[in-house]
Protein backbone atom coordinates (compact mmCIF):
# COMPACT_ATOMS: atom_id res chain seq x y z
CA UNK A 1 0.00 0.00 0.00
CA UNK A 2 2.75 2.23 0.54
CA UNK A 3 4.34 1.96 -2.98
CA UNK A 4 1.04 2.49 -4.42
CA UNK A 5 0.12 5.32 -2.79
CA UNK A 6 3.60 7.11 -3.19
CA UNK A 7 3.06 6.29 -7.03
CA UNK A 8 -0.18 8.08 -7.23
CA UNK A 9 0.74 10.86 -5.47
CA UNK A 10 3.69 11.41 -7.93
CA UNK A 11 0.99 11.22 -10.78
CA UNK A 12 -1.10 13.68 -9.54
CA UNK A 13 2.26 15.76 -8.93
CA UNK A 14 3.05 14.86 -12.75
CA UNK A 15 -1.06 15.98 -13.77
CA UNK A 16 -0.51 19.34 -11.99
CA UNK A 17 2.67 20.38 -13.42
CA UNK A 18 1.28 19.04 -17.06
CA UNK A 19 -1.42 21.02 -16.71
CA UNK A 20 0.19 24.28 -15.16
CA UNK A 21 2.72 25.11 -18.14
CA UNK A 22 0.37 25.15 -20.86
CA UNK A 23 -2.59 26.65 -19.15
CA UNK A 24 -0.70 29.34 -17.84
CA UNK A 25 1.19 30.31 -21.18
CA UNK A 26 -2.03 30.54 -22.81
CA UNK A 27 -4.05 32.54 -20.15
CA UNK A 28 -0.62 34.71 -20.40
CA UNK A 29 -1.12 35.18 -24.55
CA UNK A 30 -4.82 35.98 -24.23
CA UNK A 31 -3.80 38.81 -21.94
CA UNK A 32 -0.82 40.22 -24.36
CA UNK A 33 1.90 38.91 -22.63
CA UNK A 34 4.65 38.66 -25.06
CA UNK A 35 6.37 35.20 -25.88
CA UNK A 36 10.06 35.93 -24.27
CA UNK A 37 8.30 37.56 -20.79
CA UNK A 38 6.06 34.08 -20.94
CA UNK A 39 8.99 31.91 -21.01
CA UNK A 40 10.60 33.91 -18.76
CA UNK A 41 7.13 33.19 -16.25
CA UNK A 42 7.58 29.32 -16.75
CA UNK A 43 10.81 29.75 -15.38
CA UNK A 44 9.35 30.43 -11.60
CA UNK A 45 8.64 26.74 -11.32
CA UNK A 46 12.20 25.77 -11.87
CA UNK A 47 13.66 28.26 -9.42
CA UNK A 48 11.84 27.25 -6.89
CA UNK A 49 13.01 23.55 -7.40
CA UNK A 50 17.18 24.91 -7.56
CA UNK A 51 16.20 27.62 -4.31
CA UNK A 52 15.16 24.94 -2.07
CA UNK A 53 17.29 22.47 -2.91
CA UNK A 54 19.90 22.92 -0.58
CA UNK A 55 17.83 22.92 1.83
CA UNK A 56 16.06 19.57 2.02
CA UNK A 57 18.58 16.79 3.71
CA UNK A 58 18.60 17.91 6.87
CA UNK A 59 14.97 18.19 7.59
CA UNK A 60 14.50 15.19 5.70
CA UNK A 61 16.88 13.31 8.24
CA UNK A 62 15.67 15.05 11.01
CA UNK A 63 12.45 14.63 10.86
CA UNK A 64 11.43 11.74 8.01
CA UNK A 65 9.70 11.28 4.91
CA UNK A 66 6.26 11.82 5.63
CA UNK A 67 6.44 15.42 6.75
CA UNK A 68 8.36 16.47 4.44
CA UNK A 69 5.55 14.59 1.56
CA UNK A 70 2.38 16.20 4.09
CA UNK A 71 4.12 19.91 3.66
CA UNK A 72 5.53 19.65 0.07
CA UNK A 73 1.98 18.58 -1.20
CA UNK A 74 0.32 21.55 1.38
CA UNK A 75 2.43 23.74 -0.66
CA UNK A 76 1.10 22.32 -3.79
CA UNK A 77 -2.60 22.24 -2.75
CA UNK A 78 -2.89 25.98 -1.39
CA UNK A 79 -0.86 27.42 -4.54
CA UNK A 80 -3.31 25.58 -7.32
CA UNK A 81 -6.38 26.43 -5.35
CA UNK A 82 -4.93 30.35 -5.19
CA UNK A 83 -4.31 30.88 -8.97
CA UNK A 84 -7.88 31.56 -10.09
CA UNK A 85 -8.23 33.94 -7.28
CA UNK A 86 -5.94 36.24 -8.35
CA UNK A 87 -5.20 37.55 -11.89
CA UNK A 88 -2.17 39.47 -11.46
CA UNK A 89 1.11 38.62 -13.69
CA UNK A 90 3.72 38.72 -10.00
CA UNK A 91 1.57 36.90 -7.75
CA UNK A 92 1.14 34.25 -10.71
CA UNK A 93 4.75 33.92 -10.67
CA UNK A 94 5.14 33.79 -6.88
CA UNK A 95 2.35 30.75 -6.99
CA UNK A 96 4.44 29.04 -9.75
CA UNK A 97 7.63 29.15 -8.07
CA UNK A 98 5.90 27.93 -5.09
CA UNK A 99 4.61 24.44 -6.86
CA UNK A 100 8.23 24.09 -8.03
CA UNK A 101 9.51 24.17 -4.11
CA UNK A 102 6.30 22.45 -3.38
CA UNK A 103 6.52 19.72 -5.65
CA UNK A 104 10.69 19.01 -5.01
CA UNK A 105 9.72 18.23 -1.75
CA UNK A 106 7.28 16.23 -2.61
CA UNK A 107 9.50 14.39 -5.46
CA UNK A 108 12.88 14.16 -3.16
CA UNK A 109 11.30 12.86 -0.39
CA UNK A 110 9.23 9.67 -2.58
CA UNK A 111 11.50 8.97 -4.97
CA UNK A 112 14.33 8.64 -2.03
CA UNK A 113 11.53 6.91 0.23
CA UNK A 114 11.20 4.43 -2.62
CA UNK A 115 14.87 3.76 -3.43
CA UNK A 116 15.34 2.88 0.45
CA UNK A 117 12.82 0.33 1.09
CA UNK A 118 12.93 -1.42 -2.26
CA UNK A 119 15.12 -4.06 -2.05
CA UNK A 120 18.19 -4.40 -5.17
CA UNK A 121 16.72 -6.94 -7.23
CA UNK A 122 12.98 -4.77 -7.29
CA UNK A 123 14.43 -1.38 -6.95
CA UNK A 124 14.79 -0.67 -10.92
CA UNK A 125 11.59 -1.87 -11.72
CA UNK A 126 10.34 0.17 -8.83
CA UNK A 127 12.16 3.26 -9.93
CA UNK A 128 10.71 2.79 -13.13
CA UNK A 129 7.19 2.47 -12.32
CA UNK A 130 7.59 5.80 -10.42
CA UNK A 131 8.95 7.35 -13.43
CA UNK A 132 6.31 5.78 -15.44
CA UNK A 133 3.53 6.66 -13.48
CA UNK A 134 4.87 10.56 -13.34
CA UNK A 135 4.83 10.50 -17.33
CA UNK A 136 1.26 9.43 -17.53
CA UNK A 137 0.11 12.26 -15.33
CA UNK A 138 2.09 15.10 -16.88
CA UNK A 139 0.88 13.60 -20.18
CA UNK A 140 -2.59 13.91 -19.13
CA UNK A 141 -2.16 17.59 -17.74
CA UNK A 142 -2.67 19.53 -21.57
CA UNK A 143 -5.75 17.56 -21.42
CA UNK A 144 -6.63 18.41 -18.06
CA UNK A 145 -5.47 22.17 -18.74
CA UNK A 146 -8.67 21.81 -22.36
CA UNK A 147 -11.31 22.47 -19.40
CA UNK A 148 -10.48 26.40 -19.38
CA UNK A 149 -12.43 26.52 -22.61
CA UNK A 150 -15.55 25.86 -20.02
CA UNK A 151 -14.14 28.22 -17.27
CA UNK A 152 -10.44 29.38 -16.72
CA UNK A 153 -11.07 28.24 -12.85
CA UNK A 154 -11.79 25.22 -13.56
CA UNK A 155 -8.42 23.02 -14.07
CA UNK A 156 -7.07 24.82 -10.88
CA UNK A 157 -9.71 23.48 -9.30
CA UNK A 158 -9.58 20.04 -10.21
CA UNK A 159 -5.71 19.91 -10.41
CA UNK A 160 -6.01 21.05 -6.57
CA UNK A 161 -8.64 18.47 -5.82
CA UNK A 162 -7.00 15.50 -6.94
CA UNK A 163 -3.68 16.80 -5.03
CA UNK A 164 -5.83 16.93 -2.23
CA UNK A 165 -7.03 13.27 -2.24
CA UNK A 166 -3.85 11.96 -3.09
CA UNK A 167 -2.16 14.01 -0.25
CA UNK A 168 -5.00 12.60 2.68
CA UNK A 169 -3.52 9.08 1.86
CA UNK A 170 0.00 10.13 3.09
CA UNK A 171 -1.50 10.12 6.61
CA UNK A 172 -2.38 6.54 6.61
CA UNK A 173 1.37 6.05 6.17
CA UNK A 174 3.71 5.26 9.38
CA UNK A 175 6.64 7.70 9.00
CA UNK A 176 9.92 6.39 8.69
CA UNK A 177 13.38 8.39 8.25
CA UNK A 178 16.79 7.39 6.32
CA UNK A 179 18.61 4.37 7.34
CA UNK A 180 21.50 5.06 6.12
CA UNK A 181 22.39 8.49 4.92
CA UNK A 182 25.80 9.56 3.32
CA UNK A 183 26.95 12.52 4.84
CA UNK A 184 29.29 14.27 2.23
CA UNK A 185 31.83 16.60 3.37
CA UNK A 186 30.84 20.17 2.61
CA UNK A 187 34.57 21.97 1.53
CA UNK A 188 34.71 18.81 -1.63
CA UNK A 189 31.39 19.54 -2.85
CA UNK A 190 32.17 21.76 -5.28
CA UNK A 191 35.42 19.79 -5.95
CA UNK A 192 33.43 16.59 -6.81
CA UNK A 193 30.67 18.55 -9.04
CA UNK A 194 33.69 19.91 -11.43
CA UNK A 195 35.54 16.48 -11.57
CA UNK A 196 31.96 15.10 -12.11
CA UNK A 197 31.59 17.40 -15.09
CA UNK A 198 35.29 17.30 -16.30
CA UNK A 199 34.89 13.55 -16.71
CA UNK A 200 31.09 13.17 -17.47
CA UNK A 201 30.07 16.74 -19.64
CA UNK A 202 28.72 15.19 -23.07
CA UNK A 203 26.20 13.03 -20.52
CA UNK A 204 25.55 16.16 -18.66
CA UNK A 205 24.29 17.53 -21.54
CA UNK A 206 21.45 15.31 -22.29
CA UNK A 207 19.24 16.17 -19.21
CA UNK A 208 19.73 19.68 -19.91
CA UNK A 209 18.99 18.97 -23.20
CA UNK A 210 15.48 17.45 -22.04
CA UNK A 211 14.75 19.92 -19.78
CA UNK A 212 15.16 22.69 -22.14
CA UNK A 213 12.63 20.52 -24.72
CA UNK A 214 10.25 19.38 -22.13
CA UNK A 215 9.95 22.97 -20.66
CA UNK A 216 9.22 24.38 -23.91
CA UNK A 217 7.35 22.33 -25.79
CA UNK A 218 4.45 22.13 -23.21
CA UNK A 219 5.19 26.29 -22.41
CA UNK A 220 6.05 27.81 -26.17
CA UNK A 221 3.99 25.32 -28.08
CA UNK A 222 0.51 26.77 -27.23
CA UNK A 223 1.77 29.94 -27.70
CA UNK A 224 3.13 29.24 -31.41
CA UNK A 225 -0.57 27.57 -32.02
CA UNK A 226 -2.55 30.19 -30.50
CA UNK A 227 -0.72 32.36 -33.03
CA UNK A 228 -1.33 30.21 -35.78
CA UNK A 229 -5.45 30.06 -34.90
CA UNK A 230 -5.04 26.63 -33.76
CA UNK A 231 -8.03 25.71 -31.14
CA UNK A 232 -7.17 24.69 -27.53
CA UNK A 233 -8.75 21.58 -28.06
CA UNK A 234 -6.06 20.75 -30.86
CA UNK A 235 -3.26 21.76 -28.26
CA UNK A 236 -4.83 19.39 -25.82
CA UNK A 237 -4.18 16.95 -28.57
CA UNK A 238 -1.16 17.14 -29.80
CA UNK A 239 0.96 17.98 -26.79
CA UNK A 240 0.58 14.26 -24.81
CA UNK A 241 1.97 13.11 -28.08
CA UNK A 242 5.44 13.86 -26.98
CA UNK A 243 5.11 12.46 -23.68
CA UNK A 244 3.28 9.36 -24.87
CA UNK A 245 6.11 9.15 -27.32
CA UNK A 246 8.77 8.72 -24.76
CA UNK A 247 6.29 6.74 -22.10
CA UNK A 248 5.77 3.96 -24.91
CA UNK A 249 9.79 3.61 -25.70
CA UNK A 250 11.06 4.66 -22.64
CA UNK A 251 11.90 0.74 -21.88
CA UNK A 252 12.85 -0.60 -25.37
CA UNK A 253 15.22 2.70 -25.85
CA UNK A 254 16.85 1.76 -22.32
CA UNK A 255 17.35 -1.73 -23.49
CA UNK A 256 18.99 -0.92 -26.81
CA UNK A 257 21.70 1.52 -25.27
CA UNK A 258 22.58 -2.16 -22.95
CA UNK A 259 23.09 -4.03 -25.80
CA UNK A 260 24.78 -1.71 -27.99
CA UNK A 261 27.61 1.01 -27.14
CA UNK A 262 25.63 3.89 -25.18
CA UNK A 263 26.51 6.34 -27.11
CA UNK A 264 25.94 5.60 -30.48
CA UNK A 265 21.61 4.49 -29.32
CA UNK A 266 22.00 8.61 -28.22
CA UNK A 267 23.75 9.86 -31.38
CA UNK A 268 20.91 8.20 -33.29
CA UNK A 269 18.11 8.98 -31.40
CA UNK A 270 19.39 12.98 -31.13
CA UNK A 271 19.46 12.40 -34.98
CA UNK A 272 16.16 10.78 -35.70
CA UNK A 273 14.55 13.78 -33.11
CA UNK A 274 16.15 16.80 -34.76
CA UNK A 275 14.45 15.11 -38.10
CA UNK A 276 11.01 14.47 -36.45
CA UNK A 277 10.96 18.44 -35.24
CA UNK A 278 12.13 19.21 -39.08
CA UNK A 279 9.83 17.34 -40.24
CA UNK A 280 6.90 18.93 -38.03
CA UNK A 281 7.98 22.26 -39.38
CA UNK A 282 7.03 21.03 -43.14
CA UNK A 283 4.04 19.50 -42.10
CA UNK A 284 2.72 22.64 -39.84
CA UNK A 285 -0.37 22.85 -42.21
CA UNK A 286 -1.51 19.41 -40.78
CA UNK A 287 -2.59 18.62 -36.86
CA UNK A 288 -2.21 14.94 -37.67
CA UNK A 289 1.30 15.36 -38.89
CA UNK A 290 2.41 17.41 -35.89
CA UNK A 291 0.87 15.37 -33.42
CA UNK A 292 3.21 12.00 -35.11
CA UNK A 293 5.98 14.21 -35.59
CA UNK A 294 5.60 14.82 -32.22
CA UNK A 295 5.06 11.33 -30.75
CA UNK A 296 7.92 10.12 -33.12
CA UNK A 297 10.12 12.55 -31.01
CA UNK A 298 9.31 11.77 -27.97
CA UNK A 299 9.89 8.19 -28.74
CA UNK A 300 13.53 9.01 -29.55
CA UNK A 301 14.77 12.07 -27.33
CA UNK A 302 11.80 11.41 -24.57
CA UNK A 303 13.54 9.40 -22.47
CA UNK A 304 17.09 11.90 -22.98
CA UNK A 305 16.64 12.29 -19.02
CA UNK A 306 17.36 8.43 -18.19
CA UNK A 307 19.94 7.61 -20.87
CA UNK A 308 21.78 10.41 -19.94
CA UNK A 309 22.21 9.10 -16.57
CA UNK A 310 22.82 5.94 -17.60
CA UNK A 311 25.68 7.20 -19.59
CA UNK A 312 26.96 9.74 -16.85
CA UNK A 313 27.21 5.98 -14.84
CA UNK A 314 29.44 4.45 -17.40
CA UNK A 315 31.85 7.53 -17.43
CA UNK A 316 32.27 7.86 -13.74
CA UNK A 317 33.49 6.01 -10.99
CA UNK A 318 30.93 4.98 -8.31
CA UNK A 319 32.33 7.11 -5.43
CA UNK A 320 31.37 10.37 -7.97
CA UNK A 321 27.92 8.72 -8.90
CA UNK A 322 25.70 10.55 -5.99
CA UNK A 323 27.26 14.08 -7.02
CA UNK A 324 26.42 12.93 -10.67
CA UNK A 325 23.21 12.59 -9.68
CA UNK A 326 22.65 16.09 -8.27
CA UNK A 327 24.20 17.56 -11.32
CA UNK A 328 21.35 16.03 -13.60
CA UNK A 329 18.67 17.07 -11.66
CA UNK A 330 20.36 21.02 -11.33
CA UNK A 331 20.81 20.73 -15.16
CA UNK A 332 17.77 19.25 -15.93
CA UNK A 333 16.36 22.69 -13.75
CA UNK A 334 18.69 24.87 -15.59
CA UNK A 335 17.38 23.58 -18.92
CA UNK A 336 13.88 24.05 -18.09
CA UNK A 337 14.38 27.63 -16.88
CA UNK A 338 15.93 28.70 -20.38
CA UNK A 339 14.27 26.82 -22.90
CA UNK A 340 10.90 28.79 -22.67
CA UNK A 341 12.83 32.29 -22.19
CA UNK A 342 14.88 31.58 -25.45
CA UNK A 343 12.49 30.26 -27.68
CA UNK A 344 9.96 32.72 -27.05
CA UNK A 345 12.56 34.92 -27.64
CA UNK A 346 13.37 33.19 -30.97
CA UNK A 347 9.47 33.43 -31.56
CA UNK A 348 9.03 37.45 -30.80
CA UNK A 349 11.97 38.19 -32.80
CA UNK A 350 11.60 36.25 -35.71
CA UNK A 351 8.64 33.78 -36.90
CA UNK A 352 6.45 31.67 -35.02
CA UNK A 353 8.48 28.59 -37.11
CA UNK A 354 10.81 29.62 -35.07
CA UNK A 355 9.63 27.15 -32.25
CA UNK A 356 10.45 24.26 -34.65
CA UNK A 357 13.63 25.51 -35.54
CA UNK A 358 14.99 26.15 -31.86
CA UNK A 359 14.50 22.32 -31.05
CA UNK A 360 15.83 20.82 -34.61
CA UNK A 361 19.44 23.26 -34.38
CA UNK A 362 19.37 21.97 -30.36
CA UNK A 363 19.35 18.26 -31.06
CA UNK A 364 21.23 18.54 -34.14
CA UNK A 365 24.39 20.14 -32.54
CA UNK A 366 24.17 17.44 -29.98
CA UNK A 367 24.20 14.99 -32.08
CA UNK A 368 27.24 16.20 -34.13
CA UNK A 369 28.93 16.41 -30.74
CA UNK A 370 28.20 12.91 -29.76
CA UNK A 371 29.78 11.88 -33.12
CA UNK A 372 32.92 14.30 -32.62
CA UNK A 373 33.78 14.54 -29.28
CA UNK A 374 35.31 11.62 -27.05
CA UNK A 375 34.98 11.59 -23.26
CA UNK A 376 38.01 11.84 -20.95
CA UNK A 377 38.90 8.34 -19.29
CA UNK A 378 38.93 8.17 -15.97
CA UNK A 379 42.80 7.87 -14.97
CA UNK A 380 42.04 5.27 -12.29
Amino acid sequence: MRFWILITIVAISGLSQGMLLPLLSMLLEKHGVSSSVNGMHAAALYIGVLFISPFLEKPLRKYGYRPMILLGGFIVILSLALFPVFHSFFLWFFLRLCVGIGDHMLHFATQTWITDFSPPERRGRNLSLYGFSFGIGFSAGPLLASLASLHESLPFYLSSLFSLVSWCGVFFLQNEQPKEWQRSDSTNVAQRLLHVWKYAWMALLLPLTYGFLEATIHTIFPVYALREHITVEHVAFILPAFSFGGIAFQLPLGALSDRFPRKRVIAAALFIGSASFFSAYLFHHSLIAIAICFFIAGMFVGSLFSLGIAYMADLLPKELLPAGNLLCGMLYSLGSMTGPFTTGLAIQIGTNHSFFFMMCSLLFLLFLIMLSKQPMKQSD
